[in-house]
């Protein structure tokens, strides 16, 4: 460790005492080159709290509007709604940072220079996730930041300093340290000065306690890492508020917490003297790990595959009006998300599906399982279906002829028909040589509930069809071969596209087999100074922990691809032997 490092420590360690902040279990220490300082427990506390931090001290939306120098700047953009709270914290950190005798230059000394997710890997590092999700949501990300911080973040900063920011580091110090905090309501929202004077002394503070419940989680930070543009506007933009109320009067609120904040590593033991206290990331996949936080989870339980099909090429497929429209009726999903937990209920699950629920299983069971006609069979397969009904929806619509949309739209004018004319019960026609019989019966089996007539039909006598109705109608008339066939082919070219920019996974696999993690100083420490050394009979390759990282996640990618493209095939065959 440089003796630079080790002298942040110690001017940090004042300014926590004099900012009332308590260590009462745990100390502030280095960790390692990968990953910084962290906090260490002692058996120094008997009433299992280990660090008390002043609310005061936390740097949250409410602290950055109230700040003298950029308060009013931020206030009026916030309130234009031209920034979200998380802009505020960020800006915060990059105008702090640059201020000449900032109070706040004992912490920001202490945070790292450096980060470990893609915003921070170089173009040759950034080339080993090619193929991948992450690799095109990174080079959206560093375009929407570039442009946040010429947009707004350049000349607010030179406003009030006259010097240049610095957005990405605080973009990244936001993302790796943030945490929800639960506070008072009348902190957050105050009606006078005697609301923020309550707060004021040591007992109204955030702690860190040794209950595992109790250490929080880290924010999830983006609803849905999977679609790159929501994901980056999420995350640069403000999608998503910080703000979440919850029972009573406590409201939780993004922010960072000085000194708790470096119990951001992953956890690895319990509380036990002389340990790393860490903090739970919750069940998160490689995905969203690596590109929030800068690392990844080897053979990850969590792991999952994101497929989409492309929206731009609906407008170039054949009848793609009445599709979108088809598509817009039946709220499906152009993407989904395949959680390998998935395929512990497939046709190829290795060994019984755990305990709980299948929700995929029952959301199909909801929708397909009876024919209008009585000549569309329920498929055999259906419990083993891994695949979300709302992604094969939207799959099912694209793949429709002509023809069938006629019979789709055939089908519906009949639904309505026998509703609004009032012959629910008595309502019986003759399709394809096959008695259509007891609407009410395979009606209610659809709704999933007795519905109230009048409800149903409108105060005009008109109602359009409900989203679960046209899905049943597109699934009686199209069945599921043509939707299965699509997800091969899109699962097909997600593989391609892996394995054509970084080869296959037995390839990925020799890589991480053969590795040697330079920047670490714990398990492959032993490293040489030399590009590659020979160990027993074959060579290990040096790499730096981001390449490592990115290795583990296009692996883990591939292999969800090959086992999610074996579950399609097999219900494709089923599909077309059954004539579904």
């Amino acid at each position: 460790m440089e003796i630079s490092t080790e002298a942040k420590l110690e001017p940090f360690l004042q300014w926590l005492q004099v900012n009332k902040v308590e260590l009462r279990g745990c100390k502030i220490k280095y960790s390692d080159e990968s990953k910084g300082f962290g906090i260490f427990s002692s058996n120094e506390f008997s009433d299992g709290v280990l660090l008390v931090v002043p609310l005061d001290l936390a740097i949250t939306p409410m602290r950055v509007l109230q700040d003298p120098l950029i308060g009013p700047e931020c206030r009026a953009m916030f309130e234009d709604g031209e920034v979200d709270d998380r802009f505020l914290m960020i800006l915060f950190l990059t105008v702090e940072r640059l201020r000449k005798n900032s109070s706040w230059k004992p912490y920001l000394d202490m945070l790292p220079t450096t980060f470990g997710n893609p915003l921070w890997f170089t173009d040759d590092e950034l080339l080993e996730l090619k193929g991948t999700t992450l690799y095109r949501a990174t080079e959206l990300q560093k375009q929407n930041l570039l442009t946040l911080y010429d947009d707004k973040v350049k000349d607010l900063v030179k406003k009030l300093l006259v010097l240049d920011g610095d957005s990405e580091r605080a973009n990244s110090i936001f993302w790796t340290r943030a945490l929800n905090i639960p506070l008072p309501h009348s902190y957050v929202f105050p009606q006078n000065q005697e609301d923020l004077n309550k707060y004021d002394s040591i007992n109204n503070s955030a702690e860190l306690s040794n209950d595992h419940n109790s250490r929080g989680e880290l924010i999830n930070g983006l609803n849905d890492i999977k679609n790159e543009a929501q994901r980056v506007n999420s995350q640069v933009n403000g999608a998503t508020s910080t703000l979440t109320s919850t029972q009573g009067e406590t409201l939780w609120i993004e922010g960072l917490v000085p000194g708790i904040d470096f119990c951001n590593h992953v956890e690895r033991s319990s509380f036990h003297s002389e340990k790393e206290i860490s903090i739970s990331y919750g069940n998160k996949g490689n995905e969203e790990l690596l590109y929030l936080y800068g690392f990844v989870i080897d053979n990850n339980p969590d792991d999952y595959l994101m497929i989409h099909y492309p929206a731009e090429a609906i407008h170039s497929i054949p009848l793609s009006d009445s599709k979108a429209l088809l598509l817009e009726e039946q709220k499906a999903q152009l993407r989904c998300l395949l959680p390998k937990s998935l395929l512990e209920h497939g046709f190829f699950a290795a060994g019984h599906p755990k305990d709980g629920n299948n929700d995929n299983k029952l959301e199909v069971d909801r929708i397909s399982s009876f024919s209008w006609s009585g000549q569309r069979r329920m498929p055999s397969y259906l419990n083993k279906l891994v695949f979300p009904e709302n992604f094969l929806t939207a799959l099912r619509t694209i793949a429709m002829q002509e023809d069938e949309i006629s019979k789709v739209s055939s089908l519906l004018e009949e639904l309505v028909k026998c509703i609004t004319s009032m012959e629910i019960f008595s309502c019986t026609r003759v399709t394809n040589g096959c008695m259509f019989e007891s609407f009410m019966f395979w009606f209610l089996h659809l709704i999933g509930s007795i519905i109230d007539f009048q409800k149903l039909v409108g105060s005009g006598g008109e109602r359009q069809p409900s989203d679960a109705e046209v899905r049943a109608a597109v699934w009686e008339t199209c069945g599921d071969s043509g939707a299965l066939q699509l997800l091969v082919d899109l699962l097909q070219a997600k593989l391609t596209e892996l394995e054509e920019s970084s080869g296959m996974e037995d390839y990925d696999s020799e890589l991480l087999l053969k590795s040697c993690i330079t920047e670490s100083q714990g398990q492959h420490a032993s490293c040489e100074n030399n590009s590659s050394e020979e160990t027993n009979g074959w060579t290990q390759h040096k790499m730096s922990r981001k390449t490592w990282s990115s290795i583990v996640y296009r692996r883990g990618q591939k292999e969800l691809a090959l086992l999610f493209l074996k579950e399609a095939e097999h219900a494709l065959q089923l599909a077309l032997t059954e004539g579904n």
